[in-house]
């Protein structure tokens, strides 16, 4: 069986956590965090060249910390797509706010400018842009829209540590930026998140909102809620940050690979991801459109019975839950149904060899030349 991904996990990962067990630092209310999650956020902080990093118990909590930071609450909107997994659209109602899910482009599924400008109101208070798949999103005429308007922007990034637009990494162009570092991300803690920033005061508050809203003992500021991130999770988590480039030229070394073999059936029937020269991918997900969804699923459903774990994201996309479409019944977004209708994800992660690659795309290429 080829998982859709896998973390990497090797020795320094497993001799880091028995250090844990051994020093018997699982964790710490400590406002700065523990030994390893200092450590991490120090990694953290370099590579994406912020001032501050404030890591959390799940790319979920990120968001949620984030929105709290930003005093959304209820009887505000906020804007995002409906094309992701559900914890954007749950972090927005966890804090009282509206989610008001916005369409998205047909060309990298991130979300549409021109649709989100249409749905502003004097209510809405910020903007969640969702790299999806590792895509960067149209960041220039985001922070266009939010500075004139007068929103947060908060990027979900949670997908998309390693992407970069125009040179600059996802997660730091808004006021915050979310990240993932769930056991199938491109770095993983098994669970973790982090939140960036720039600002001093939203990184002070962030360290309060994870920790009961605390500084030292019981002495609670503001709201907050037990987010704090775990010295075992912080281990792995520190071990993935020193071998962070090599996981990237991995992902990349695969998805050029799966893109030049698959490049010769590129035709109406199967669009491939690519790159622009302003967007450049982690390759989280590998992702291919299909013409039309019982091409899509037969597809899907071919790879999984020789053992290749393709798999849909998102299908239904949020809006189309049960629990949203009761609670958020009008929204109609055309592209959002049109992607979650032909989209495959193909694994590439470090751990598929070129070997694997390859009977991937044979599969791929002999099903798709049967339907053309």
């Amino acid at each position: 069986m080829i998982p859709i991904n896998k973390p990497w996990i090797g020795e320094d990962e497993k001799r880091e956590v028995l250090s844990v067990l051994e020093e018997n630092s699982l964790t710490t209310a400590a406002k700065e965090g523990g030994k390893r999650v200092q450590e991490f956020e120090r990694l953290m902080r370099d590579f994406l060249k912020v001032k501050y990093v404030i890591s959390v118990n799940s790319g979920t909590s990120a968001l949620h910390a984030a929105l709290l930071a930003a005093d959304i609450h209820n009887g505000d909107e906020v804007l995002l797509p409906s094309f992701t997994f559900v914890a954007t659209a749950n972090s927005v109602l966890a804090v009282g706010a509206k989610p008001v899910f916005v369409d998205i482009n047909k060309a990298d599924y991130t979300i549409d400018v021109e649709n989100l400008r249409k749905k502003i109101t004097n209510k809405t208070k910020a903007i969640i842009p969702v790299h999806l798949y590792g895509h960067p999103s149209n960041m220039d005429e985001l922070l266009e829209i939010a500075r004139n308007n007068s929103l947060q922007l908060i990027e979900d990034a949670c997908q998309s540590l390693g992407s970069a637009y125009k040179n600059k990494q996802t997660g730091t162009f808004g006021t915050m930026g979310c990240f993932s570092m769930y056991a199938s991300k491109v770095l993983t803690a098994g669970e973790g998140g982090a939140i960036v920033t720039d600002d001093y005061d939203i990184a002070e508050k962030l360290k309060m909102i994870r920790n009961h809203g605390m500084v030292e003992g019981y002495d609670t500021k503001i709201f907050g809620l037990n987010l704090r991130l775990p010295e075992l999770s912080a281990a792995i988590a520190k071990i993935q940050m020193h071998k962070i480039t090599q996981i990237f030229q991995r992902r990349r070394h695969n998805s050029k690979l799966m893109t030049e073999l698959l490049d010769t059936i590129s035709t109406n029937n199967v669009i491939l991801p690519r790159e622009s020269q302003d967007k450049k991918y982690n390759w989280y997900l590998y992702t291919i459109c299909l013409s039309n969804n019982k091409l899509r699923n037969l597809l899907k459903d071919t790879l999984n019975h020789y053992g290749i774990g393709a798999a849909v994201y998102y299908n239904p996309p949020v809006h189309l839950t049960p629990y949203y479409q009761f609670k958020f019944p009008s929204s109609e977004l055309p592209n959002t149904i049109w992607a979650a209708d032909r989209v495959l994800s193909l694994p590439i992660h470090p751990l598929v060899t070129e070997e694997q690659i390859t009977d991937i795309s044979n599969i791929v290429k002999e099903v798709i030349t049967k339907h053309q």
